[in-house]
C-alpha cells in the first residue's frame, strides 16, 4: 500500500503459540493515518519473545511492543528516531525491571527481548535486546542486521545474555540501514529462526506470495521444523521510497529558533497573541488563539537566554513529551501541533483559574472538606506522573491552577524526572529558585532522588499551608543551603498554628514532611488514608489526644458529607 510521499510498503505480521500452552510473544506493526506523523516517525514494527522461564514474560513482552508503539509517536518531532527509541525502551525495562523484583524467587519476573524497526523515509533504523532477530533481504541475499545477545555455558547450551526488565540500567544495540526499493525488512522471536535456515528464510522470502502467505508459510515451516517455542514474525516488504530524504528532519527542526518576545496581535504559526500571561528567566507563557478554530490555547516559549544551551533545549523539547504521556483531568493537557512550526515553542490547554498560592491568600483557613478535596485531586493527578515512573519534582502551589469550582490542575513540567529516561538526576539549583525550595524535599535539593517521597513531601507541604497558612518548618527554610541548617529546624505543631487540628490530623502532617525518610510516609496513599481517618498510632500515649469542641467540630466537617450519604443509602434500602 501507499503509505505517505513516495512511500510504498506491504507489511504483514504471524503469532501463535505453537506447540506450548500460551503465547509468550507479542508483534505489532503501526501505520499512522496523518501524513505529518508518517514524515516526522515513520511505521514501526517490533517483535518481542517474553522470557519462559520468567512468569510474566507474556505480560513483559505484551508492555514491551504496546508501550513502544504507543510512547513513540508522542515524542516530540525534534528527537532523532535513536534518540526517542533509546529513551522509550529505557523507561519500559525500568517498569519491567521494578516489577520483577515484586518476587521473591529471581526465576520469575518480567523479562523480555525486543525487536524493533522504525522506516522513515529511506531509512530503517532499528533496536534490539535479546535473541530476537531482524533480516534484510536485498536482491536475494539476506543480511542479519542483529547479533543474538546470548553466552554459551559449553556442550553447546546458551542462556540469554540481555533481555528488557533483566537489570536497571539497559544496553541497546541501535543501528541504521538505507533503503532501497524492493527490499524486504523480517524480524522473528526464536520460534522461526532457530528452525528454519536462512536459505528457506530467502527462498520463502522471495517467492510470489502475498507478505501475509510468507509470514504464515515460515510460521508453517518451522512447525513443521520441530519448533517448540512460540512462533512469531513481521514482515515489510518496501516496494517504493520517497524522492527526498527526510534523514536531516530531526537535526534541522533542532535548530529552529527560538522566538522573540510576542506581543499582542503577533502571528506565529497561525496562532495569534491575545497576551502575555506569565515571564520568567526561563520561558514565557501566552494566552493564543488559533485563526482557523478561534480555540484559545497557551504558548509556552523558551527563553533567548538560552539559545546557546544545548542541555536546556532538550529539557524544554522533554517536557512536551512528557506532557503527552500524562493523562489526567487534573494535568494540564499537551495539544498537538497541526502545523509546522517555525519557532521552538509547544501549546497547552487554557485553564480558567488563579495559581493555588494566590487562592490562598483570597481564601484563608478554606472548609476542611474543600481543602481536603483539593489535596486528593493533587494527589490524584501525581499517580498518573507516578504510574509512568515519573516524578514531578518541582511541586508547589503556584504550579497548581486551580477554578471557581475548586478543580485543579497541575501544570509546568520542567523539573520533571522520568526513569530510565535521564541521562543524569540534577536537582534543582537552589539559589534563585525560593519559592520551590520552600516546597521541595530538602534531600532532593541537597542532591538525592527521593522519588515519589519527595513530591509526597511537597504534597503534604501545601496540605500544611492550607490548612495553617503557613509553612511547616517556618520562613526560615527559605535560607537553608546545607543539612546542618536543616537539621536545625523543627517542626511547627499544626495544631498549635490551628486549635481546631486534632492531634491525628497534626501528626500526620508531621509523618508526611519528615526530613528523614525512614520516618516519612512511602506512598502517598497512606498519606491520604491517615488524613481521612485517625490514625490510632497517633492518639496513643498523647496528653493532647483530648479533643476539644473545635477539634471535633473539625472531624465532624470533614466527615458529615459521608455520614450523610449513609443515611441517604440506608433510607432508600429500607424504601426498596
Amino acid at each position: 500500500m501507499q503509505i505517505t510521499n513516495g512511500l510504498h510498503i506491504d507489511l504483514a505480521s504471524h503469532t501463535q503459540q505453537g506447540l506450548k500452552e500460551i503465547n509468550e510473544d507479542a508483534v505489532g506493526f503501526f501505520v499512522p493515518n496523518e501524513t505529518r506523523l508518517l514524515d516526522n516517525k515513520g511505521v514501526l514494527l517490533a517483535v518481542a519473545d517474553g522470557v519462559s522461564s520468567a512468569e510474566a514474560g507474556k505480560d513483559a513482552s505484551a508492555t514491551a511492543v504496546t508501550r513502544f508503539i504507543n510512547d513513540y509517536y508522542p515524542t516530540p518531532e525534534t528527537w532523532s528516531v535513536k534518540h526517542a527509541g533509546q529513551k522509550l525502551l529505557s523507561s519500559i525495562n525500568i517498569t519491567l525491571f521494578k516489577r520483577s523484583h515484586e518476587f521473591a524467587n529471581e526465576e520469575k519476573g518480567y523479562l523480555t527481548t525486543f525487536t524493533g524497526m522504525v522506516i522513515k523515509s529511506r531509512t530503517c533504523h532499528f533496536f534490539h535486546v535479546g535473541d530476537s532477530r531482524a533480516y534484510l533481504l536485498r536482491e536475494g541475499e539476506l543480511t542479519q542486521l542483529t547479533r543474538d545477545h546470548v553466552a554459551s555455558i559449553g556442550t553447546g547450551r546458551t542462556f540469554l545474555a540481555r533481555a528488557v526488565g533483566m537489570d536497571n540500567c539497559l544496553q541497546i544495540d541501535y543501528g541504521s540501514v538505507d533503503l532501497e526499493t524492493g527490499d524486504i525488512l523480517l524480524a522473528t522471536s526464536d520460534g522461526i529462526h532457530d528452525f528454519v535456515d536462512e536459505a528457506t528464510l530467502v527462498e520463502v522470502l522471495s517467492c510470489q506470495l502475498t507478505e501475509q502467505e510468507k509470514i504464515d508459510k515460515l510460521a508453517t515451516l518451522a512447525l513443521d521444523g520441530g519448533s517448540d517455542d512460540n512462533i512469531s514474525g513481521v514482515i515489510a516488504h518496501i516496494t517504493g521510497l520517497p524522492n527526498e530524504s527526510l534523514n536531516d528532519y530531526n537535526t534541522k527542526l533542532t535548530r529552529l529558533p527560538f522566538p522573540p518576545p510576542l506581543d499582542p496581535g503577533v502571528m506565529l504559526d497561525g496562532y495569534q497573541v491575545i497576551e502575555e500571561l506569565f515571564a520568567s528567566s526561563r520561558s514565557q507563557l501566552y494566552l493564543v488563539e488559533d485563526s482557523e478554530t478561534g480555540t484559545r490555547v497557551v504558548m509556552k516559549t523558551p527563553s533567548v537566554t538560552f539559545e546557546e544551551d544545548t542541555g536546556y533545549i532538550d529539557r524544554f523539547i522533554q517536557e512536551e513529551w512528557i506532557g503527552k504521556r500524562i493523562h489526567s483531568e487534573y494535568v494540564v493537557k499537551i495539544i498537538e501541533q497541526k502545523r509546522p512550526r517555525t519557532c521552538l515553542y509547544y501549546l497547552m490547554e487554557y485553564v480558567h483559574g488563579v495559581s493555588l498560592d494566590k487562592w490562598m491568600k483570597l481564601n484563608h483557613f478554606p472548609k476542611p472538606k474543600i481543602a481536603i478535596s483539593i489535596i486528593e485531586k493533587v494527589a490524584k493527578g501525581l499517580s498518573e506522573f507516578h504510574k509512568m515512573e515519573t516524578i514531578h519534582q518541582d511541586l508547589k502551589p503556584a504550579n497548581i491552577l486551580i477554578n471557581q469550582d475548586n478543580e485543579i490542575k497541575i501544570v509546568d513540567f520542567g523539573s520533571v524526572f522520568v526513569a530510565g529516561v535521564a541521562e543524569i538526576f540534577v536537582p534543582l539549583d537552589h539559589e534563585g529558585v525560593l519559592g520551590t525550595a520552600t516546597y521541595s524535599d530538602p534531600k532532593y535539593l541537597l542532591g538525592k532522588n527521593t522519588g515519589i517521597q519527595g513530591d509526597l513531601y511537597a504534597l503534604a507541604t501545601i496540605c500544611y499551608e492550607l490548612f495553617c497558612g503557613k509553612l511547616p518548618y517556618g520562613d526560615k527554610i527559605e535560607e537553608c543551603q546545607t543539612a546542618f541548617e536543616y537539621d536545625r529546624l523543627r517542626y511547627i505543631s499544626a495544631s498549635d498554628v490551628n486549635p481546631i487540628i486534632p492531634i491525628w490530623f497534626d501528626r500526620t502532617l508531621q509523618r508526611g514532611v519528615a526530613f528523614d525518610l525512614e520516618e516519612r510516609y512511602e506512598v502517598i496513599d497512606d498519606f491520604l488514608t491517615d488524613l481521612r481517618n485517625p490514625n490510632p498510632i497517633f492518639l496513643r500515649d498523647d496528653p493532647k489526644a483530648k479533643k476539644n469542641k473545635s477539634q471535633v467540630l473539625f472531624w465532624q466537617l470533614l466527615s458529615g458529607f459521608w455520614i450523610l450519604m449513609l443515611i441517604l443509602v440506608i433510607a432508600m434500602f429500607k424504601q426498596g
